[in-house]
């Protein structure tokens, strides 16, 4: 309780300091006429803010931790990323954020997993699980490389920088990184898969957020 307690104190410190910033950055891009970082800095504070949406609208319980990670990722990809070039700045920092989302997103694939395991009772082998959990997150860097190619399309910003070259380096970063959790996560399910009431009470544990 006293762990989850902090968590949710740093996510609410660190959804206070981004909001503060992205304000920060509209009204000054709006004084200074600098349509692209107005736009950037909007686009960054209406998916910033989409998780508590998402969460109030369809009642779910987002472990604090998954959504601190997601708010972070969407402020230094597009925000400090575009706005503050830390894509050229930083030569790791796009490997950084795709391994890391990727990671990231093949954990959220054990979350909808949860939920199907708590409202269907669902039981599964650890290869089925792991092969979702995968998919689920090459999926998501599926749809981030469509998002970046539309902005740069119709805003004529850079976020794929290099093009065809770029993406497909992404999306290779973007599948080790997803390997990467689904290995990891098949070891641990295979123990626990045998006792499927002992897997269910481990996983329930560990997805669970309840204040």
């Amino acid at each position: 309780m006293k762990r989850k307690s902090v968590t949710k104190r740093v996510y609410q410190f660190a959804l206070a300091l981004i909001l503060i910033t992205l304000i920060y950055a509209i009204i000054f891009s709006i004084i200074r006429q600098e349509w692209i970082i107005l736009f950037a800095s909007t686009i960054t504070l209406i998916l910033t803010l989409s998780p508590f949406f998402f969460k109030r609208k369809f009642n779910l319980k987002i472990p604090t931790e998954i959504e601190l990670i997601i708010v972070l990722f969407i402020y230094a990809s597009l925000f400090l990323g575009e706005v503050y070039d830390f894509y050229e700045t930083f030569w790791w920092w796009d490997i950084l954020l795709h391994s890391g989302s990727a990671i990231i997103f093949g954990f959220i694939g054990f979350t909808i997993l949860y939920f199907m395991l708590k409202r269907h009772e669902i039981n599964a082998r650890p290869w089925a699980i792991i092969i979702f959990s995968f998919s689920f997150a090459l999926a998501i860097g599926v749809i981030w490389e469509i998002f970046e190619f539309t902005m740069d399309s119709f805003f004529s910003l850079n976020m794929q920088e290099s093009g065809l070259v770029d993406t497909m380096w992404d999306l290779i970063v973007d599948a080790f990184g997803a390997l990467l959790i689904a290995l990891v996560g098949y070891f641990y399910l295979k123990k626990y898969i045998k006792r499927p009431r002992l897997f269910r009470k481990k996983l329930f544990g560990l997805l669970s957020n309840k204040e």
